[in-house]
């Protein structure tokens, strides 16, 4: 299986090989943006998980919608870990110890977000009765900015790596 990286350089290299001047003006561009636009890849993986599994909790099942969501968070936040670490912030901290305090790290950062969203479910569905999907879906945009943040300035930061790999 080809890294995604690997296949979003291929499609930059296909879209523009046959135009020099573009590929001058582009490249700097997708060098500076190639991991947001990664994280948006990923990011919207993340999103389908989260609605998709969050909408057979509630709307199939029947679920109460706290729970459905907490589940829903497990699921997407494992595959967000995973994906993240590996294709978008490119973390190369070593060590079962080091992967661990990543993992707690991410999950913190990801906790903050999902008491956010458990309020926004139950304040807009429980308390407004706004219908359930569309507060799920308008909620999950607040989340994937604020995970970006704390992924990026806190959980996978340059620094942090740095000092996993070397045990410090």
């Amino acid at each position: 299986m080809m890294n995604p990286n690997d296949l979003m350089d291929r499609f930059i290299d296909w879209a523009f090989r046959n135009h020099p001047v573009g590929r001058q003006k582009v490249q700097p561009l997708y060098v500076r943006y190639k991991q947001p636009m990664m994280y948006g890849v990923f990011g919207f993986q993340t999103f389908l998980i989260a609605i998709i599994s969050y909408a057979l909790f509630t709307e199939y099942w029947g679920w109460n919608i706290m729970i459905a969501n907490a589940i829903s968070w497990v699921l997407s936040t494992l595959f967000a870990f995973f994906t993240n670490r590996k294709w978008v912030f490119i973390s190369h901290a070593v060590g079962v110890a080091a992967f661990f305090r990543q993992f707690a790290s991410f999950c913190l950062g990801r906790l903050i977000t999902l008491a956010i969203e458990e309020w926004m479910l139950w304040f807009f569905i429980g308390q407004l009765n706004l219908p359930n999907m569309p507060v799920k879906f308008c909620s999950q945009f607040i989340v994937i900015a604020l995970n970006y943040v704390f992924s990026n300035l806190i959980v996978f930061r340059k620094g942090r790596s740095h000092l996993a790999v070397h045990g410090e």
